[in-house]
């Protein structure tokens, strides 16, 4: 058996609970974002983030140049490193990954995204963001195989080169597909997918794949990713997808016996 998990980076995340269990067992490969460290690099670096809102509701992190410097600067220099060293230091033989090394992740700049502005649909101009359509498996496996643990983040890059920012939940969900994963867990600040987002206790157990489209209009803001990658998962042979908190003990083990919103 092997399991993807996916842990959020905005406030709220913990990292801690995570790490503890994940350093007890041999079968998983570890996807992270990290929104919050690098908005608060941003402002240090007078880079402040800015998001933008597609026609569809979905929120992005609009990625030029400079802001793409800063991502990557906050991933691959102060979070992954991080939680490499958390994991070394209970005996884990991590291994940090971008997507650009090897490639792991290999996709395409988006062309023609949207936003809404003031009531209106703009094209949105010099974003370097995009989307996985490649994932190396076999560097993955190689790695598992070998007893290594492969912690990936962003950005991926394109097949001629070109660094492009991707959104996690749905690298993990590529990630997920590629290694033929059992589950993909999804770990975020919430208790899973609400009907109310203003009440905890409205908690979606869950959805069966046929729902997916009918529940999209309930995913706000960047829940609605995680239900997109959950549906690219499955679509990709994945077994089942759970979005669950990260913020308790044992989470991965909580969310695989289905405490919070079960996919699939």
């Amino acid at each position: 058996m092997t399991i993807v998990v996916k842990v959020g980076g905005a406030v709220g995340n913990a990292a801690g609970p995570l790490v503890e269990e994940l350093a007890g067992r041999t079968d998983w490969v570890l996807v992270h974002g990290g929104s919050d460290a690098v908005d608060r690099l941003g402002d240090a670096l007078g880079v402040p983030s800015r998001y933008y809102t597609s026609p569809s509701g979905v929120v992005s992190r609009r990625s030029d140049p400079a802001h793409l410097d800063v991502l990557t600067l906050a991933l691959a220099g102060r979070v992954n490193p991080s939680l490499v060293a958390a994991f070394v230091a209970r005996g884990v033989k991590a291994v940090g990954l971008s997507g650009i090394d090897g490639p792991l992740l290999v996709g395409r700049r988006k062309e023609g995204a949207r936003e809404v502005v003031g009531g209106k649909i703009l094209r949105v101009t010099d974003d370097y963001a995009g989307t996985v359509e490649r994932v190396d498996g076999t560097l993955l496996r190689l790695l598992l195989d070998r007893g290594y643990a492969p912690i990936v983040h962003p950005p991926a890059v394109t097949s001629a080169g070109e660094v492009i920012n991707v959104d996690a939940d749905r690298a993990a969900a590529a990630v997920a597909t590629a290694v033929r994963a059992e589950a993909l867990v999804l770990l975020t600040n919430v208790p899973g997918l609400l009907r109310d987002v203003a009440d905890p206790s409205s908690l979606i157990a869950r959805v069966a794949p046929e729902e997916i489209e009918a529940v999209l209009p309930l995913a706000q803001g960047r829940m609605r990713k995680k239900i997109l990658a959950a549906q690219a998962a499955l679509a990709g042979g994945v077994g089942r997808v759970v979005v669950a908190p990260s913020g308790r003990n044992s989470p991965v083990a909580a969310a695989l016996r289905g405490e919070g919103t079960v996919i699939g």
